[in-house]
């Protein structure tokens, strides 16, 4: 069993569910902590299609991001308007709160402030925010175009990254354990090498390395980069190889699932995105696409299940599970048992 200093999971990630009134000022409470970085996507109804709207407490609540997009960062004081002590705020804007249609916020807890300067690494950080207990930090830095590395305040090495620029267009490169290696969030496309995103150099215990990729690192450009370390019973970074039977490959984690990303790295294939809010019961069917604006799928070629200790393929399909082909996925959850030697249910 994976014990965890971490007894209330849910005190530093939930997943939050509400049908939008079209008004201003909807508070979504209920989520148990004052998030740091919400990432809200339309589910179903009339403004079902609508982007990723991605918001962070160090950047500030109207300011956001789309994550299916390479679009710059926008204010509107009509999407998320304010992080809440035990939630959130939305305006009437039809991607967070468009009347009948149906909505997900996952939230992250960071530092609850927009945090200080980071000095680890060669570019000092404008903002950190940290959460060292789940693991969990946002850092706003300013590129240089030369190889840099930028401090991240967890203590430990992060095993996922991803990075965008605020002040102009980009990608959203993605670090998900391999050094030489990067995705991009906001596309589809098979894991690429280039040596100038993460200068080809693992983070350590403080910082994270960038090469002179103007994606990551274009002199005078603002970029904010969430970086997310692995903890015991709480999170989990990891890759497979897929077995192609809908009798599929388990993952251990350690801990009962709640979110689940998972993404081809050899071939061109969609970001799938599970909770355990959105399919409260196995199989998990109801998925969402993080590189686009697709209203939520269901269907039997993109099913897992959420188990007490890890995840189980339950499709064949080339999203998650073709034979020989491989994958990476980012999960959290919570501990099957903790210091305080309380036991989880199982799905």
């Amino acid at each position: 069993m994976a014990y965890t200093t971490i007894n209330k999971s849910t005190a530093h990630f939930n997943t939050k569910l509400w049908t939008g009134n079209g008004s201003a000022g909807n508070a979504q409470t209920g989520v148990g902590f004052q998030p740091d970085f919400t990432w809200i996507k339309a589910r179903a109804g009339s403004q079902g299609s609508q982007s990723h709207i991605l918001n962070n407490v160090v950047r500030g609540a109207g300011k956001f991001l789309y994550c299916d997009s390479t679009d710059a960062e926008s204010t509107d004081t009509n999407r998320l308007t304010s992080f809440n002590a035990d939630g959130f705020t939305v305006g009437s804007n039809n991607s967070v709160n468009a009347s009948s249609t149906t909505y997900v916020g996952w939230n992250w807890k960071a530092g609850n402030a927009q945090g200080s300067s980071n000095t680890d690494g060669s570019i000092n950080t404008t903002y950190t925010s940290v959460n060292t207990t789940s693991g969990f930090s946002i850092s706003q830095y300013t590129g240089t175009g030369s190889n840099a590395t930028v401090g991240h305040g967890l203590g430990v090495a992060p095993k996922w990254i991803f990075t965008k620029c605020t002040s102009h267009t980009s990608d959203w490169m993605v670090y998900y354990g391999d050094a030489t290696d990067f995705l991009k969030l906001n596309e589809n496309n098979a894991t690429e090498d280039l040596d100038t995103v993460w200068n080809d150099t693992a983070p350590t215990n403080s910082v994270f390395s960038l090469g002179s990729n103007g994606d990551v690192n274009t002199s005078g450009r603002t970029y904010i980069a969430f970086c997310f370390a692995e903890k015991t019973g709480f999170s989990k970074v990891g890759t497979y190889t897929g077995n192609g039977s809908t009798n599929g490959v388990f993952n251990y984690t350690g801990f009962k699932p709640t979110f689940v990303i998972i993404k081809r790295l050899n071939s061109n294939q969609p970001w799938c995105m599970w909770d355990n809010k959105r399919s409260p019961f196995n199989v998990s069917q109801n998925y969402l696409y993080a590189n686009t604006s697709d209203a939520e799928g269901s269907g039997a070629s993109i099913n897992i299940d959420m188990l007490s200790n890890g995840f189980k393929l339950r499709a064949s399909g080339s999203f998650l599970n073709t034979s020989g082909d491989s994958f990476m996925y980012i999960t959290f959850g919570q501990s099957l048992v903790g210091t305080n030697n309380t036991p989880t249910t199982a799905r």
